[in-house]
């Protein structure tokens, strides 16, 4: 369309240039030849006289001229429709495109938050996405507001152009070049043949004068071949002119603007409304879905934290027993003190019998390999209570003295000890 535009007004503006040209050297060039050639042919009435037809036929050209169309009245810079449009048309693309990027980012950044779970990403991702909705749902209602309103114009262009030129041009002008149709007759044709003959008979007359006056006076073939070059120069004006004004070329610029807006144009807006249709719903999806995985992550968090705390292996009890770590390990050497202090008062106790089941017991001695640390040095030694609580307290969690050692040990060696231990 603006490529279009832009070669009308070429054409408009080679028109005006040749009509304003070619009047100007009618009225300047040739009155100033004229009047020199009328002081030097003042003696000779028959050559006056046809100086005097000439000039007659020179304003007659003028006439012809100002004639054709009233230019300035019509005068329309299509070069600046045709910059406007461009500029829209790059500010739109632009638009779009920058839309496109941030819808992406926007999935993207969606896509991160799902995968690790995080809330703060989720929440902004979800604040964004209702921002874009909104800006997908507006540029839907203009691109269809678009797409109606170049559909009424496309229904009949022709009739739309000529309504709006009625007072500046002449309806048969209009008509001749939006229909270019051979049986049509150009409206300029008229005061073109007009403007051929008075060049044609203006050139005989000079002919004339050459062949016959300059013998008489030399001082004049100066000024009658500048009269020649002048009137060369208009015939050539005059052949551009008619070619310039014949509705082929306006014709064809008229209906490739017309496909670019009513093909091109209309399907380009039409493939943005798919555009935004499709972002809208997208969007629309994201937004359900992500309250959805909100409730996914808080579910699994508080399963998470419903997981025994007394559990050595899990991290959250390991952080709660970091806290108390400095008191159980007070607490286990105060133990281990007493321990050796009644070992040095008492002799060693006999085996004492537990009244665990015979197999808890063999398990656990299985459990720590045969030690000898643990099997042969006396309980009251160990800080433990005998082997039935020991037993009872095995069955519901592991023993106070562990789980000091275990929260004692560093991060690799307590991964090793609970693959030990479970294995």
């Amino acid at each position: 369309m603006t490529y279009s535009l832009y070669n009308a007004n070429h054409t408009l503006g080679g028109v005006d240039s040749l009509v304003t040209g070619t009047m100007g050297n009618m009225r300047s060039g040739l009155h100033q030849h004229l009047a020199r050639l009328d002081e030097i042919f003042a003696t000779r009435g028959d050559y006056v006289q046809t100086l005097q037809f000439m000039q007659q036929m020179a304003d007659n050209v003028i006439k012809q001229l100002l004639g054709l169309s009233d230019w300035e009245k019509a005068k329309v810079d299509l070069a600046s429709i045709a910059d406007q449009t461009a500029t829209v048309e790059y500010y739109r693309w632009l638009t779009y495109l920058l839309l496109l990027i941030l819808d992406l980012i926007i999935c993207l950044l969606a896509c991160l938050g799902l995968a690790k779970q995080s809330r703060w990403l989720l929440t902004t991702m979800m604040v964004f996405g209702v921002l874009t909705l909104v800006l997908s749902w507006t540029s839907l209602g203009a691109d269809l507001a678009a797409a109606v309103g170049a559909s009424d114009f496309c229904v009949s262009p022709d009739k739309y152009i000529m309504s709006k030129t009625k007072d500046a041009i002449s309806a048969d002008i209009v008509h001749y070049y939006l229909y270019c149709n051979q049986t049509l007759s150009n409206p300029f044709q008229q005061p073109l043949a007009i403007f051929q003959r008075s060049l044609t008979t203006m050139q005989i007359q000079i002919q004339g004068l050459l062949q016959f006056a300059v013998p008489l006076f030399p001082t004049a073939e100066r000024d009658l071949l500048g009269i020649q070059h002048l009137l060369n120069s208009s015939e050539a004006s005059l052949h551009q002119l008619t070619a310039l004004l014949d509705c082929r070329g306006l014709n064809k610029d008229y209906l490739d603007a017309m496909v670019g807006v009513c093909y091109d144009g209309v399907e380009g807006v039409l493939y943005l409304c798919l555009f935004s249709i499709l972002a809208a719903c997208a969007f629309t999806v994201m937004l359900c879905a992500i309250p959805r995985a909100w409730r996914q992550i808080a579910c699994r968090e508080q399963d998470y934290d419903d997981i025994d705390e007394e559990d050595p292996f899990n991290p959250r009890a390991r952080r709660l027993g970091s806290q108390n770590h400095d008191h159980t390990n007070m607490h286990s050497f105060c133990s281990y003190s007493s321990s050796m202090g009644s070992q040095s008062s008492l002799h060693p106790p006999a085996p004492a019998v537990s009244n665990a089941p015979v197999s808890e017991y063999m398990n656990h001695t299985a459990l720590f390999g045969g030690n000898p640390r643990y099997e042969n040095v006396p309980l009251i030694g160990r800080g433990s209570p005998p082997p039935s609580i020991y037993s009872q307290q095995y069955r519901n969690r592991y023993s106070p003295t562990m789980r000091a050692t275990y929260l004692s040990m560093t991060e690799e060696q307590s991964r090793h000890f609970g693959n030990d231990f479970r294995a």
